[in-house]
């Protein structure tokens, strides 16, 4: 990257007078360019050095100004005025204005031709560029003969720090530092305190373009900093930071740092890619033992042996969390956008719980974007750490979490049982306007197989069971119905209900022998006392 001081210190280039000192010297130079239009900064790109005669100025010269400020908006590098031609001299008051916006204006000797003077001026860019670019390519050698060794992220950025000369440090896309150059091994400042700097400054870090800003160093001075994308998963990118960029020594290019991107890119890209492998292992097992157990004749397998491998140990202590990244109605277009969200979910809680619970492992269900935690160990505050664990992630990503709860078991057969519990938990809570963060499950009895089924069809089972005595009116029919469910309740003994009732036993008996004729069958039946029993629940709730 050449400057316009660079390029100016040049001993060829000597008899090229500065006109402005006040002028910022630090513009980068990337080419040259010739011309005598008044709107030539419509037609070049960013950090030219523009020749000129100033042709279209000899009746003219403040319209220089205008020239000045239009090559400004373009990020011009300065502009060189060839005088004896057209301009005996440049006027006083072009060299104060520009002068005041601090451009760089140089007067080019009338003995100086432009053709020559950019010809000289493109040949020494063009230098520096083929030597930028040999340099970069040697980076690139130097990455990949650490990518056949199969060096880690950390080897990756160490190396990389020592080529360029600066402290180098890599966030993942929680923003957590996970790499950084030995530059702060011995300083009292660790990677961490730049990394809140630049949170505090920009708490939404650019997805897809380099940014650049100033912090504080050690000694509490503004320094510079460089964030660069590194796009492993294509929506939440990690992300490489340059301290002090401008320390960077010749020949480091910005293409150089582009090719160290590149790498670092496809190594994380790769790791993931290996996780995930071994996740999907995971989930095939967890698959296999959830629902072979659910088999009538399932054979009997080791499922402690087998899962050894994956993190299972002999404990008493099993319960299944059902997690569920909680997002918009799936498209096509945020299939992909909402499987990133899984895999960073399951990574943040694998590293976030292992700090609360020994031996806890996620599962990714497959063919959803739901996980599985299981859990090996009790923990009393296990509401309270799974909301600290989702609220933190949500602070950082829009990644928002909910969990449903299975019942703990001692054996590892019992896996399933918590698994489908969790799993119904976590059903009902969806089915819910406002889903709850947290969902246990509450087992609800025989009358919860009913809910679906509808009023009528209910109402006409009752009436078909209990005939008159389905939904009675009548105060007599009304007792009768009364007597016949304490009946049921307390076995078929008379002596019981009646004290219950507080009605004598002669009372009782006449009293079910007039239910038996309306019913027209013997309650003492099994299978009719069954759908009494349940005419008489159902009946009930269907008449509130």
């Amino acid at each position: 990257m050449t400057t316009m001081n660079e390029l100016l210190s040049i001993p060829r280039f000597s008899d090229l007078k500065m006109l402005t000192a006040g002028a910022d010297l630090s513009r980068t130079v990337k080419s040259i360019e010739i011309s005598e239009t008044p709107d030539i900064a419509f037609y070049i790109p960013k950090h030219v050095f523009l020749l000129t005669t100033a042709m279209s100025y000899k009746d003219n010269p403040e319209g220089l100004i205008s020239l000045i400020d239009s090559l400004i908006r373009v990020e011009s590098a300065g502009l060189g005025i060839k005088v004896g031609r057209f301009l005996e001299e440049i006027d006083r008051n072009i060299i104060d204005y520009a002068n005041s916006v601090h451009f760089p204006l140089i007067q080019i000797p009338s003995t100086t031709t432009l053709g020559t003077l950019s010809h000289q001026m493109l040949s020494y860019l063009w230098n520096q560029k083929t030597e930028q670019m040999s340099f970069a390519l040697d980076i690139q050698k130097r990455f990949s003969n650490l990518l056949m060794n199969d060096a880690s992220i950390a080897r990756f950025i160490s190396d990389f720090g020592k080529m360029i000369k600066t402290p180098v440090i890599l966030l993942n896309p929680f923003r957590e530092v996970i790499a950084h150059s030995k530059h702060f091994t011995h300083t009292s400042k660790p990677a961490e305190y730049y990394v809140e700097q630049v949170l505090q400054k920009k708490p939404q870090l650019k997805a897809d373009a380099t940014d650049s800003f100033l912090i504080n160093d050690m000694d509490d001075r503004e320094m510079q900093i460089s964030i660069y994308p590194i796009q492993a998963y294509s929506h939440f990118p990690y992300y490489l930071l340059i301290l002090k960029p401008e320390n960077i020594p010749y020949p480091v290019s910005e293409f150089a740092v582009d090719q160290a991107c590149m790498v670092l890119s496809f190594v994380i890209f790769k790791n993931l890619k290996v996780e995930e492998s071994l996740q999907n292992l995971r989930s095939d097992y967890f698959t296999q033992l959830t629902e072979s157990l659910q088999l009538p004749n399932a054979k009997q397998k080791n499922w402690l042996d087998l899962g050894h491998g994956f993190g299972i140990v002999n404990s008493h202590y099993y319960q299944v969390v059902y997690v569920n990244c909680r997002f918009d109605q799936q498209n096509e277009l945020k299939k992909k956008y909402n499987h990133e969200k899984v895999q960073l979910a399951s990574q943040w809680l694998s590293e976030k719980l292992a700090n609360y619970f020994r031996d806890s492992l996620i599962f990714q269900l497959k063919n959803t974007n739901h996980l599985v935690l299981l859990l090996q160990t009790k923990n009393d505050a296990l509401d309270e750490i799974l909301e600290t664990t989702a609220d933190d992630l949500e602070k950082i990503l829009p990644i928002s979490l909910a969990f449903s709860y299975g019942h703990a078991y001692e054996k590892i057969e019992m896996i399933t049982s918590s698994f489908i519990e969790a799993k119904i938990a976590f059903e009902e809570g969806f089915g819910q306007d406002i889903q709850p963060r947290i969902n246990h499950y509450r087992p609800q009895g025989m009358m919860s197989l009913f809910e679906r089924i509808q009023s009528d069809e209910i109402r006409y089972f009752c009436q078909s069971i209990l005939q008159e005595l389905a939904y009675p009116k009548e105060d007599a029919m009304i007792e009768l119905r009364k007597t016949l469910k304490a009946y049921l309740d307390y076995q078929c003994e008379i002596t019981k209900t009646s004290k219950a009732l507080f009605i004598h036993r002669n009372t009782v008996k006449y009293r079910i022998d007039h239910c038996e004729e309306i019913l027209g069958k013997s309650i003492d039946d099994p299978s009719f006392s069954l759908n009494l029993r349940l005419a008489l629940e159902l009946s009930q709730n269907n008449d509130e």
